[in-house]
């Protein structure tokens, strides 16, 4: 007598666990490359952000040098860079490179800052604000994702230092000050991106699924301000293909794959409502490796030194000024340049090709290596490498080396209690949880629903280890018994 069939199906399901989440197997050699690339994004963040307020500069010179007083970027600070430095000081304290103390003395004047003195709308905050002062720069707008990306890092210290009463306190106190409904501006569904003193509101919402699911999820989760989850499932999700390949990405940079996924652990989890069935974390794992065969395969041929090992392209500067590039399709601007934040905001999800390309980039163009490791683009066909690191740059392959390595910051920032049950709101849940109506039934249903995306997740990211090849075979053979 062989398996029931809904034996047979769990153990599958089981497997995409399992192959999803075992990680890479890196070596000594990997380990120690990940170490200094993240020992050195660590020291941007402790050297570039103000001790008093705990805001970081959006960009220095790559070879230390803040901007100096009187040019257009001195003391101008990102929100969104200092929620990637408040990850830092987590990182930092686990991999002992600073002083706990010093860490946690940052952390609090950090949050202390933003708790209490840092301008605010309902609980947002500017996109750019003055390092040293905290008042606005740029004429900025108050930001939404720029806020989700703050309190990302808000919410990692929170749990990473939980044992500090001052620090959980403060972190509570800003996440939950948030007014989440007042950023829908009237609109059933769709958040706005943000609003101006001058202007008010931005016309521009959050309509499609972009960078902005953290955003989404803590709106959803919010214990004081909290909007249906309903909005979750109103959200486009615009599909393109390359080759056999299909996903969903609004917009070609690829960092839109990556922000949220730093934060909310999406590994293992699948859509469960009405015809919705996305795993997201594969649809980022597709859309890097999608970037790279399109540089390998097509834009090679007119820039010989693109490669399987040296490709990437997204939000960045160039030798033209800053662009919201990527690929695929081709940008008409594209002309050569490599952003290594894309493979490197994306070791989190493809390492067996991120991370060969990392360590060519280095290899190959070590002038493109300083201070506080790659920088932000350079272009071998002109020989033209920035001068600057990005902040957000910096932060988004620090937090995706780390989860590669460890997993510490998707383990932090999911302690919180809002960080699950957001995604238990929305029906993210783990795939053998998701399928439990299919395993009570002894068949395999007849039909796809007609929303369920199977090209999304194609083969797994992660490295197969000899444990799950066994379970494999042992699946294989269960199934043969009930033929």
């Amino acid at each position: 007598m062989g398996f029931p069939k809904f034996c047979v199906i769990s153990l599958i399901l089981l497997s995409v666990v399992i192959l999803q989440t075992a990680g890479a197997t890196l070596t000594t050699t990997d380990h120690e490359f990940l170490e200094d690339l993240e020992k050195r994004a660590f020291q941007f963040f402790w050297e570039h952000s103000n001790n008093g307020t705990g805001l970081t500069l959006d960009r220095t010179r790559t070879t230390g040098e803040a901007a100096a007083p009187g040019t257009h970027n001195h003391n101008i600070a990102s929100i969104a860079a200092s929620g990637f430095a408040l990850v830092s000081y987590c990182i930092a304290s686990n991999r002992n490179w600073a002083q706990k103390n010093e860490l946690l003395t940052r952390t609090r004047n950090t949050l202390d800052f933003f708790a209490h003195r840092a301008p605010h709308k309902e609980g947002w905050f500017y996109h750019w604000m003055d390092a040293e002062t905290g008042v606005r720069r740029w004429s900025s707008e108050i930001s939404s994702i720029d806020t989700a990306l703050l309190l990302g890092g808000v919410l990692t210290v929170k749990q990473c230092f939980k044992e500090n009463e001052e620090i959980v306190r403060m972190a509570t106190a800003i996440y939950e000050r948030v007014d989440f409904r007042w950023m829908l501006n009237g609109d059933a569904n769709y958040l706005s991106h943000g609003w101006t003193d001058e202007n008010n509101f931005l016309a521009s919402r959050w309509t499609d699924y972009s960078e902005q699911t953290m955003l989404n999820l803590l709106a959803i989760a919010s214990p004081t301000f909290n909007i249906s989850w309903t909005t979750w499932y109103a959200l486009k999700r615009d599909y393109r293909t390359y080759k056999n390949h299909r996903y969903i990405s609004a917009v070609p940079p690829l960092f839109i794959h990556q922000y949220s996924h730093a934060f909310f652990d999406y590994r293992g989890k699948r859509e469960t409502f009405s015809n919705f069935s996305v795993d997201y974390f594969e649809n980022s794992v597709v859309a890097t490796r999608v970037q790279q065969e399109f540089f390998a395969e097509e834009l090679s041929g007119k820039w010989p030194h693109y490669s399987a090992n040296l490709w990437g392209l997204t939000a960045s500067d160039s030798a033209d000024g800053y662009k919201a590039w990527g690929a695929p399709p081709e940008d008409p601007t594209t002309d050569g340049t490599v952003v290594p934040c894309a493979a490197g905001g994306s070791l989190m999800f493809a390492p067996e090709i991120t991370l060969p390309t990392l360590r060519s980039m280095k290899e190959k163009y070590p002038h493109t290596y300083g201070r506080y490791g790659f920088a932000d683009a350079f272009n071998p066909a002109t020989n033209w490498t920035n001068s600057d690191v990005l902040g957000i740059d910096v932060g988004i392959t620090l937090l995706s080396a780390e989860n590669l390595r460890t997993g510490k910051v998707w383990a932090w920032f999911m302690a919180n209690p809002e960080a699950q049950e957001a995604l238990r709101r929305v029906h993210l849940l783990d795939v053998a949880t998701s399928t439990s109506s299919i395993m009570a039934s002894t068949n395999m249903p007849s039909t796809v629903p007609p929303n369920l995306d199977t090209t999304v997740t194609q083969t797994s990211s992660s490295v197969l280890t000899k444990s799950s090849v066994l379970l494999w075979l042992f699946i294989l053979s269960a199934i043969h018994r009930t033929m």
